[in-house]
């Protein structure tokens, strides 16, 4: 599974737009908004998700699931739920 924001974030590591992420995967740019689109988990045929997937996987990005650990190494990021003690004030100066 992956999820509109991986999807997003993935795109962004890699600094590509919508246009060159349909032209690596094979797909069309309205196929590609849609599932960046997709509230959660992106909707989608499976092929069109497998072939976004290895897009991304083949142009540098390991998209890691909850609670795995990343088996290749190397930098990223990876969200996890907001600390409740943190103020939200002070993240925004």
């Amino acid at each position: 599974m992956i999820t509109s924001a991986q999807m997003r974030a993935a795109r962004a590591l890699l600094g590509l737009d919508q246009k060159t992420l349909a032209e690596l995967s094979g797909l069309s740019v309205p196929t590609i908004q849609r599932m960046e689109a997709s509230p959660g988990n992106v909707r989608g045929v499976v092929d069109s998700l497998i072939r976004v997937v290895e897009a991304l996987n083949a142009a540098g990005v390991e998209l890691i699931g909850p609670g795995s650990a990343s088996t290749t190494g190397g930098r990223g990021v990876r969200l996890t739920s907001p600390d409740p003690e943190t103020d939200k004030q002070s993240l925004r100066r």
